[in-house]
């Protein structure tokens, strides 16, 4: 069961370490407890999308694709995050072996899983933003649409486009096509 009542950051670790919670996906968004649920379907996009970014990360070494790491800035006790995918650049250090990473990614992606209104991804992109976060992909899976967002630009990609990766990824690129499963015919 998940408490209703908000929680501090600290609380929100220890619940999410709690032995019946460990193989489950929770995030805490202004003291609110969220369990992620995705899809078959959204993890597939996800990870065909970890495996372009990783591809790229090879032969640029940029930073860090991380699938399902922790965010929480050190001092915010109402959130953190675990975007289903990250990307950190190298001058950031080692990565954090324990606990959340006490900064923001320079990217995060997020895959609408089933129950995730458009308003609640867009909010939670915009909270990204204004906390750090320097570009977020939003994969609305079922419509076959990416939106990418910075603090300057909005942009919904449709799988006619090229997803690139602006000034944060700089010389990354995948017809976002190649992000979708094919449909059979």
């Amino acid at each position: 069961m998940i408490p209703r009542e908000k929680m501090t950051a600290q609380e929100f670790e220890a619940f999410v370490d709690a032995p019946e919670n460990v193989s489950r996906r929770f995030e805490l968004i202004f003291g609110e407890i969220i369990e992620k649920m995705p899809t078959q379907f959204d993890a597939y996009i996800v990870a065909m999308v970890s495996g372009f970014l990783s591809e790229f990360l090879k032969q640029n070494r940029l930073g860090y694709g991380l699938v399902k790491a922790a965010y929480r800035l050190a001092g915010d006790a109402e959130n953190c995050f675990i975007p289903d995918l990250s990307f950190v650049t190298k001058e950031r250090g080692a990565l954090v072996r324990s606990g959340p990473a006490l900064y923001m990614p320079d990217l995060a992606v997020e895959a609408q899983s089933e129950g995730q209104s458009d308003k609640f991804m867009l909010d939670k992109a915009q909270l990204y933003l204004k906390l750090g976060v320097r570009m977020v992909w939003i994969v609305y899976s079922t419509r076959e649409i990416i939106e990418v967002l910075t603090p300057t630009d909005r942009q919904l990609l449709t799988i006619n486009d090229t997803l690139t990766g602006g000034d944060v990824l700089p010389g990354f690129s995948v017809a976002v096509r190649e992000l979708f499963p094919k449909q059979e015919e």
